[in-house]
């Protein structure tokens, strides 16, 4: 009797050892966590409510983008960028999406310096013009809502 309660008491002192491990220091996981994140790359894309059924992470960035291009070129159509300047075909438009879900609109004029655009008034019809969005969903890092810019290429269709 006195042998196995010494062999059981002998593996309850040796089992002792793997209770002392050491806790990994909170700043050390930390950092470690932070270097396993890829900075450059959003976890989820802006989204809007058309493209919310799609799964597919790629694809619901494209619809994403398509979505928003034809929304902006839409809204572009009515007014007179097209007349005011007939020699400029596409607009690139730079869209900010905010953790608020708030959007802005910045138009980047193309470096001609052949062609002279008043970027005031381009920009201010810009601003009377894109308004009355649906509702966007900020894109997320690491499930935090987070800022990110876009260029969309819109192209005026003269009529």
């Amino acid at each position: 009797m006195k042998k196995p309660f010494a062999i059981v008491f002998l593996l309850i002192l040796s089992s002792c050892q793997y209770f002392e491990k050491q806790v990994p220091d909170e700043e050390a996981l930390l950092q470690k966590r932070l270097k396993e994140i890829n900075w450059k790359e959003v976890s989820s894309y802006p989204s809007i409510a058309e493209c919310d059924a799609i799964l597919d992470k790629e694809l619901k960035k494209q619809c994403f983008f398509e979505s928003m291009a034809r929304l902006v070129q839409e809204k572009l159509d009515l007014d007179t960028i097209a007349m005011l300047y007939p020699e400029m075909d596409t607009i690139n438009v730079q869209v900010t999406v905010y953790p608020d879900a708030s959007l802005k609109f910045e138009p980047q004029m193309p470096p001609d310096n052949t062609v002279s655009y008043n970027t005031i008034a381009i920009d201010s019809i810009l601003k009377a013009r894109l308004v009355d969005f649906p509702k966007i969903e900020p894109a997320q890092k690491e499930g935090v809502p987070v800022t990110t810019q876009f260029i969309l290429p819109v192209i005026l269709d003269v009529e």
